[in-house]
């Protein structure tokens, strides 16, 4: 026997299912450009950490400085550097050491100098060149930055109540402890003429330096 579905009822259920399709509907189709759902979201302002760069240097540093003719002797000074990008930099230093001419002494009665030392002191601007930066390892798990570097400049030298423009070029090495500090080693041959034996002569003056360089 065949079931039979009364007319009320059927208009009843296809006026509900008309009434839902609209709800059911998403509208995909859009204007242009314009997007068809907007996510309406907040945005908040983030404010970007400032790191420093660490370009500037600042160090002492002592070692032994030879002066042509008249020995060794300790030396000690200061420097400031700035880091122009990662390969060069620009060095201002200061230095000086007590010199002696003990050894003419021996062969000249009252020596070179009017008292047993004198003081020369010294001032230079250089650019240095990072031609091998890399790593040192300190044992076998522990590995620091370093860099191997060039360095040449133009300074001045006080000897003996002269005044000498002085060229200065050399190899130094760095190794960083970490991102603010430093250790290095500089060897420097410091250029100069000289007249105090009698004859103006370009002297050849090494240095050997160990120091410790801050960065910030």
């Amino acid at each position: 026997m065949a079931h039979s579905v009364s007319f009320p009822r059927l208009a009843v259920a296809s006026a509900a299912l008309l009434l839902a399709l609209p709800a059911l509907a998403v509208d995909t189709t859009t204007s242009g450009d314009q997007q068809a759902i907007v996510p309406q979201v907040q945005r908040s302002e983030l404010r970007p950490a400032r790191f420093p760069s660490n370009d500037f240097e600042v160090g002492l540093f002592g070692g032994i400085y030879g002066t042509q003719n008249f020995g060794a002797s300790f030396a000690g000074g200061a420097r400031v550097g700035y880091h122009i990008t990662e390969d060069f930099f620009a060095e201002a230093a200061y230095g000086q050491t007590n010199v002696t001419d003990e050894t003419f002494r021996r062969i000249l009665p009252g020596g070179i100098f009017t008292s047993d030392t004198e003081k020369l002191s010294y001032y230079n601007l250089s650019l240095g060149w990072n031609m091998l930066p890399g790593e040192i390892f300190l044992g076998s798990s522990t590995a620091k930055l370093s860099q191997l570097y060039l360095v040449a400049g133009l300074g001045r030298t006080r000897f003996v109540d002269q005044r000498e423009q002085t060229f200065n070029f050399g190899i130094g090495a760095k190794v960083f402890l970490n991102n603010w500090f430093a250790l290095r080693v500089d060897m420097r041959d410091h250029i100069f003429t000289l007249d105090l034996l009698g004859k103006r002569d370009s002297t050849h003056n090494l240095e050997l330096t160990t120091g410790a360089s801050f960065f910030f």
